[in-house]
């Protein structure tokens, strides 16, 4: 099943505009988290200016968090258990660790974003086809279109960073791993 398919297939678990928003918050706080651990890790790494951007991503994932809290204003979120996400695993908007290295440049970082955004696109699109509530409709396609703007900012941040040569990622004395 491809990754469109899978995301249609699990938003069929959200029922309302409760379900979500509670979704769209924990993606954003997922996604906030990620960026501050990967900034965590390039600093550990001296890769300064890439745990600035992932720094700088986390920041704006919180306010992402706090736009979706005041969309749900009124309303009763559900704290949602992990198990009851509507995607297997890692959000749409979580980096994942193996996208990673730590000599990875600026570009990389946006580069990685900008997937992530497109792939909240498409979980919100899936929840726009597979409801038939036009409520549930009118937020989910008001959170992709957000989403598509984040894509296109990201995108105008990534042509001030040039695409790394073939090689980037090679380091003659890389660092020694503890186990």
């Amino acid at each position: 099943m491809s990754a469109p398919e899978q995301a249609s297939a699990r938003s069929t678990l959200i029922a309302n505009v409760e379900d979500l928003l509670a979704h769209a918050r924990t993606m954003e706080a997922e996604a906030a988290e990620r960026y501050d651990d990967l900034a965590d890790q390039m600093e550990v790494h001296n890769n300064h200016e890439v745990a600035r951007l992932f720094r700088k991503l986390a920041e704006i994932e919180a306010k992402h968090i706090a736009a979706v809290e005041a969309m749900g204003d009124g309303l009763d979120l559900p704290e949602l258990k992990p198990w009851e996400h509507a995607w297997d695993n890692e959000s749409p908007e979580a980096t994942e660790v193996d996208e990673v290295h730590y000599l990875m440049t600026p570009y990389h970082v946006i580069s990685i974003a900008m997937h992530h955004e497109k792939k909240a696109v498409e979980f919100f699109e899936s929840v726009v086809e597979n409801s038939a509530d036009p409520k549930l409709r009118e937020m989910a396609e008001g959170l992709a279109e957000e989403e598509r703007e984040h894509v296109r900012l990201l995108g105008e941040w990534l042509v001030r960073y040039p695409k790394p040569e073939k090689g980037w990622d090679e380091d003659p004395d890389p660092p020694n791993l503890q186990e």
